[in-house]
């Protein structure tokens, strides 16, 4: 139950962040109850899990940072920007690199906490919270000099503000997440795949490590190896990150028909056997000269690598992203 509840809240934060970055409002607050239920069923938060839920509790609180009636802590005084910039100090003690980016993003949610209380006119808070914002340090001295005078003045519309906004601020924990989820790869589902396979005496490492590569010509059925390794590799591919929605659905789909597939990772001649299995239903179709071009002009496009924003933006006849890069691989030797 505590492995599940793991995997439950990685794939959780994996979407919310996504949902964040595309500003998909309905994907993110589903997602945010789902993460927040999930949290909140902690006994103890799992020490390589902190930042999980840190950034969790930070998105939720940037996302409603505006709305100064939502309380977030015990404190009424608490508004959810300055309940954010709490879980930004629990992330800045998790971490010893982006020094940069660490300080802009603290800087911007310490304007803003100050910026969205003079928005409503609510002066003295904005005053009150400068007070706690900050200490005595030389190093604060500037900003703090700085947003005393804007309350001051009380105009909400002054140029601090303006070039420090939130849309800056939005833009600076999308450039976070981006770096967060390339150094956290949701691939829990291919740990276990393989802790099951080495445990069958399958070498899954080396299976997993090596391509696999089958030649088009070939009409022959795969060995029982590669078709596992072909079944994870499509379950890593819907659980890509920049994958669309849909690609998320022909998992749901897959493990629901395909119940065999679990049942057979402690004999995984079962799998082999599995005449419905999604990786092996579908006859191998050859590569047609226009998907050849859409793969080349995606390339100059997006780049080598970007293989998921190319099957995005291409027309495909029923690819998957591993199926480009492999494809890629063969263009590049043939020519």
């Amino acid at each position: 139950e505590a492995v599940a509840a793991e995997w439950m809240l990685e794939f959780a934060c994996s979407c919310l962040c996504r949902h964040f970055a595309e500003q998909s409002g309905a994907e993110f607050w589903r997602w945010r109850d789902v993460a927040q239920a999930l949290i909140n069923g902690l006994s103890q938060i799992p020490p390589h899990q902190k930042k999980r839920v840190y950034l969790c509790q930070l998105l939720i609180r940037i996302a409603q940072g505006k709305s100064l009636g939502l309380q977030f802590e015990n404190d009424q005084r608490i508004s959810p920007l300055e309940s954010a910039l709490s879980f930004w100090t629990l992330l800045e003690m998790e971490e010893n690199k982006l020094e940069k980016l660490h300080e802009d993003i603290r800087r911007l949610i310490q304007i803003q906490i100050v910026a969205v209380y003079m928005e409503n006119r609510y002066f003295r808070e904005a005053a009150e919270v400068l007070a706690r914002l900050f200490t005595d340090s030389e190093s604060d001295k500037p900003l703090r000099v700085k947003l005393a005078t804007v309350i001051r003045n009380k105009d909400p519309y002054v140029p601090l503000l303006q070039s420090f906004n939130y849309s800056l601020l939005i833009s600076k924990i999308k450039s976070y997440i981006k770096l967060f989820l390339e150094e956290n790869e949701t691939n829990f589902l291919i740990q276990e795949a393989t802790k099951h396979v080495v445990s069958n005496g399958l070498e899954a490492t080396a299976l997993l490590n090596r391509p696999v590569e089958v030649s088009e010509s070939d009409e022959s059925d795969l060995e029982t190896k590669q078709r596992f390794v072909l079944i994870i590799i499509l379950l890593r591919d819907c659980l890509d990150s920049n994958m669309k929605l849909r690609n998320q659905r022909v998992l749901y789909q897959l493990i629901l028909q395909n119940h065999s597939l679990y049942s057979g990772l402690n004999n995984v001649q079962n799998v082999g056997n599995n005449e419905v299995s999604f990786a092996c239903s579908r006859k191998r179709q050859r590569w047609t000269p226009t998907e050849d071009l859409e793969l080349k002009s995606g390339v100059r496009e997006f780049g080598v690598g970007n293989w998921a924003k190319i099957l995005a933006h291409g027309n495909f006849n029923n690819r998957t992203s591993v199926m480009l890069k492999d494809r890629w691989r063969t263009l590049t030797k043939m020519k």
